[in-house]
């Protein structure tokens, strides 16, 4: 028998090894790293800003008209709460008018993303594996939503379906799944004439099966890449449609409508009504950026690993 000195330690199976890789790599950079750090800070404040946030800012109950447009820092009326960033308006704290957008603006970015990656991914996937008549129509229902600007087919669709958290998410979806679908579609065809999917053919495996529990897993990353840089754009996207005044309604506003609302007050000097939600606004998509740009360079498959 060998003895415990000759063991020899058993190799790391194949996805622990290139996970230990990505994670290595991922933590080297520090410009990734800060972002994800800051990314994960906002998600904090976001889930836990009933807890956080001094005040309801869409409580009326708790709102004074006298504490309305105060400066950052001033104290209300009584001394018992300070408005570190000032108040708008309708006399509502700033800091907490942000916590709560931020749940909004994320919860939006978030759902509309997870919903056009399911939608687009299997959209590509059924498109490269069937080929023929059902690639040509799907990859041309792709084509032309692609031809028209993203914030033009939101609008269009808003015009129709209107205001609500709901229909903002409805005409994200609208506007993201077709980028998934080209991804999917372009890995899929990779993948579909490889040596494990003539296997999986040759077991009479269901289509259904081959495509979403063997093509699919090697289609991910690419789709990952898409799924983070989506997610900025579709907090950017939503806030622009909210300040349009075309979004979110105004008793459930996000980042952009808190923008919108004092933009009005810009010229009368109270600059930090729209200032601090447009500061959080940008650390919010430049944070997500950075995290998807190293994604990009590490799942590149022209870079070494």
């Amino acid at each position: 028998m060998a003895s415990e000195d000759s063991a020899v330690a058993l190799p790391l199976p194949a996805h622990e090894s290139l996970w230990r890789v990505f994670v290595s790599q991922f933590v080297s950079s520090r410009l990734a790293m800060a972002g994800l750090v800051l990314l994960v800070i906002f998600i904090l404040l976001a889930v836990f800003a009933p807890w956080i946030a001094p005040q309801n800012p869409y409580d009326i109950a708790t709102l004074d008209i006298m504490d309305s447009k105060m400066p950052p820092g001033t104290a209300n009326m009584d001394g018992s709460l300070t408005y570190w960033l000032g108040t708008d308006g309708q006399s509502r704290d700033v800091w907490s008018a942000i916590l709560y957008g931020l749940r909004i603006s994320l919860v939006v970015g978030l759902v509309s993303v997870s919903v056009a990656f399911l939608i687009g991914a299997a959209a590509g996937l059924i498109s490269a594996y069937f080929g023929g008549r059902i690639d040509a129509i799907i990859m041309r229902i792709v084509d032309i939503q692609l031809s028209f600007p993203s914030i033009l087919v939101a609008l269009v669709l808003l015009s129709i379906l209107g205001k609500g958290v709901d229909k903002v998410i409805y005409a994200l979806i609208a506007v993201q799944w077709a980028y998934f679908a080209r991804a999917a579609r372009g890995a899929a065809i990779v993948e579909r004439n490889r040596e494990y999917v003539e296997a999986a053919r040759c077991m009479s495996l269901s289509w259904h099966r081959i495509l979403w529990r063997h093509i699919f897993p090697n289609c991910v990353p690419p789709l990952m890449v898409i799924a983070t840089i989506d997610l900025a754009h579709a907090i950017a996207l939503e806030a622009t449609l909210s300040f349009l005044g075309v979004g979110v309604p105004v008793t459930q506003p996000s980042l952009g409508m808190l923008i919108a609302n004092g933009f009005e007050f810009l010229l009368s000097g109270n600059y930090w009504i729209s200032f601090f939600p447009g500061l959080a606004l940008a650390l919010v998509v430049v944070a997500i950026n950075l995290v998807g740009d190293h994604l990009r360079d590490i799942l590149n498959p022209r870079n070494e690993v």
